[in-house]
């Protein structure tokens, strides 16, 4: 049953009020899964959804599946040479964009029809907020209707954070991962803001459509959670599809170029370029810094009274990798006394001129709206819904699944939150909870796709861990060299006494795949003999495992 949809029912006028045992806000992941299994124990369920556009939740219509269908057109574009020219590109993102289209259309409607198809569940359309702790007022394009729940499922999940800059609420042309991904025309330029897995992502699929794409970083370590050598690997490979970086780049306005197009106003940290260039100058001379959209910023090597001199905040594809945490750096030179003395970081400020910026700066969990304070729900200090080992809110039947709750933000995650739930519910005598969660993976997907599981060498070292590192280059792997893929590096962390796997990063090409034998295979405490042991058919990506463990 449906209501406030397209092929919508309005609610009469003498029922403005809906009694249910459930009430699910949102139609993410878990919401939708914990919806169907209720109505099939008979409960009566309301789901409720703000938008048409989001039947299914963000991952279907916004996330991991649109992305995916673009990253996959944008490496058939590359592989077809389509990203040659003006002409092919555009037709290759054209193309691209009505496939992710029909599929997210097809999956969106798939979703609705297996909730609103039955007879215990009713899908409202709009924004729902707490009038109370088992109230909700769901305001529709036909009028509020209140909606009274014995117990209700917070399900709304997160929304991109957008930073505090002038302009970037105001410009045409500046996108979330939502817009860029539901363009029309590619953008011949890209500027993102953020350097996280979302940006890169996004940077690597764009290069592949062929468009020029610059990533601005706040500091000046690439991937600072990952190891140094992974996150090496990473950047060349990105720069060698034409990717180029800034480091210590702080963008401090944003605002329409002559052009059309988008300017930024960018201050590079540790870079002296002469005076300092305002976006809305004439360019004084030789001594600036002036960048174009790729990112390549002239290297003048001047230097400044106080013995500070700059390097590059960019390289080329060719450039060494290994140079990616040392992007800029400060002379000393002696005081007086015959100390040290470390200079003033120097700063140059210059434009950027783009089609298109994105800002992929994360994402904050969405109760915008939601009025949480009359239910009695509480947030983190980090906006989050509060939640307890059991995902149940402060407030009494109320429990908060997915992005919203503060978690890690994967639509398995928001499928594991609706075990947790659904455990409480189904009369089991001991609830699964989120401390019962065992080593969640991760994937991201560039041209050549990076999964981890567990600890990298950096934090079994913080924990005091005594380990072993296991290594092996992508391009000994038969299936790799078959795929014309040998890009990349695999890495296992391995406890020295016990054989037990701490962990493994994987930048290869189906690691996405491959990372999911090595989480099984710690969830049983197997050893990395297991791995080292095991029968795989060949020629496979899988087979290398027993290589890595080796």
């Amino acid at each position: 049953m449906s209501i406030s949809t397209p092929n919508a029912i309005s609610t009469p006028s003498t029922s403005p009020t809906i009694t249910t045992d459930a009430l699910i806000i949102g139609f993410g992941k878990g919401g939708k899964t914990l919806a169907a299994k209720l109505s099939a124990a008979g409960r009566k369920v309301v789901v409720a959804e703000a938008s048409a556009d989001m039947y299914g939740g963000t991952c279907i219509n916004i996330g991991c599946l649109p992305s995916k269908s673009l990253i996959l057109s944008a490496e058939q574009a590359r592989r077809d040479g389509a990203n040659s020219t003006p002409e092919t590109r555009e037709a290759a993102f054209e193309a691209a964009i009505k496939e992710k289209r029909r599929v997210t259309s097809m999956l969106r409607d798939k979703n609705y029809h297996k909730l609103a198809d039955q007879d215990n569940i009713t899908v409202i359309t709009g924004r729902a907020h707490f009038t109370g702790p088992h109230s909700v007022e769901i305001a529709t394009a036909e009028g509020p209707i209140a909606v009274t729940a014995s117990k209700i499922f917070i399900n709304t999940g997160a929304t991109p954070r957008i930073p505090d800059i002038p302009g970037i609420h105001t410009t045409p042309g500046v996108y979330t991962s939502t817009g860029l991904m539901d363009l029309d025309d590619m953008p011949q330029r890209l500027v993102i803001i953020g350097s996280g897995f979302i940006g890169l992502e996004f940077a690597s699929m764009f290069a592949d459509f062929g468009t020029a794409v610059t990533v601005l970083q706040h500091n000046a370590e690439f991937l600072p959670r990952e190891d140094a050598d992974v996150a090496a690997a990473i950047r060349a490979q990105l720069e060698a599809q034409g990717v180029k970086f800034l480091f210590n780049a702080d963008t401090k306005a944003i605002a329409p170029a002559a052009d059309g197009g988008v300017r930024l106003s960018v201050a590079v940290k540790g870079m002296t370029r002469g005076a300092s260039q305002a976006c809305d100058s004439t360019p004084a001379g030789t001594g600036n810094a002036h960048t174009d959209i790729t990112g390549a910023t002239d290297a003048t090597g001047a230097t400044d009274a106080t013995g500070a001199t700059d390097t590059t905040t960019t390289t080329s594809p060719t450039s060494n990798p290994t140079d990616h945490a040392t992007m800029s750096h400060v002379q000393t030179k002696p005081s007086d006394d015959g100390e040290p003395r470390f200079a003033e970081p120097a700063e140059a400020r210059f434009c950027l001129t783009t089609d298109a910026v994105l800002v992929a700066t994360g994402r904050t969990p969405n109760v915008e709206g939601l009025h949480l304070e009359a239910a009695g729900v509480e947030l983190t200090e980090r906006g989050a819904v509060k939640v307890d080992e059991l995902l149940r809110t402060t407030a009494a039947d109320i429990w908060a699944l997915g992005d919203v709750n503060g978690g890690p933000q994967h639509t398995y995650i928001s499928l594991e939150d609706y075990r947790v739930v659904w455990s409480q519910l189904n009369g089991s005598d001991r609830p699964y909870t989120v401390k019962d969660r065992k080593h969640v993976p991760s994937s991201t997907f560039l041209a050549t796709p990076y999964s981890r599981v567990g600890l990298n060498e950096r934090e079994a070292k913080a924990a005091g861990l005594d380990y072993v590192v296991k290594r092996l280059p992508v391009a000994a792997v038969p299936k790799a060299q078959v795929m014309r893929r040998p890009d990349g590096l695999m890495k296992a962390i391995v406890e020295r006494n016990t054989g037990r796997i701490l962990g493994a990063m994987l930048l290869s090409i189906e690691s996405h795949e491959v990372i999911n034998i090595v989480k099984l295979a710690m969830d049983l405490d197997a050893p990395a003999s297991t791995l080292r042991d095991m029968v795989f058919t060949h020629p496979t990506i899988a087979e290398a495992l027993n290589d890595l463990f080796a």
